[in-house]
């Protein structure tokens, strides 16, 4: 079956980096659009990076220029690079892959989404 698994989160303070990791299996990994999300104390959860099959990039704005998405099709692994946390990017972060196979167009929405990880906890202080 379809596994997601979130590794990397801890507690950094302001200014700090930290790396989120995604262990994908039992899917053709390869194919998939993936996704990172983010629940932050009173909002709801948000899309943060995208990532197509090849490698193409989409962020929101809140991150981008801070964060970094990538992936290793060989190992089934997908990455975040977070740099420059600040105290609002603390929140529960999540792994998420598209329905259905191919290039993402954008972020992805969450009504596109057929799988979650259970989420890492990232808590940035000031």
């Amino acid at each position: 079956q379809v596994q997601l698994v979130e590794s990397g989160g801890g507690s950094v303070q302001a200014g700090g980096s930290l790396r989120l990791s995604c262990a994908a299996s039992g899917y053709p990994y390869s194919l998939y659009c993936m996704g990172w999300f983010r629940e932050t104390p009173g909002k709801a959860r948000e899309g943060v990076a995208a990532i197509s099959p090849l490698g193409t990039q989409y962020y929101s704005d809140d991150v981008k220029g801070r964060f970094t998405t990538s992936r290793d099709n060989a190992k089934n692994q997908l990455y975040l690079q977070m740099n420059g946390l600040k105290p609002e990017d603390t929140g529960i972060y999540y792994c998420a892959r598209r329905r259905n196979t191919g290039p993402c167009a954008t972020l992805v929405s969450m009504d596109d989404i057929g799988y979650w990880g259970r989420g890492t906890q990232v808590t940035v202080s000031s």
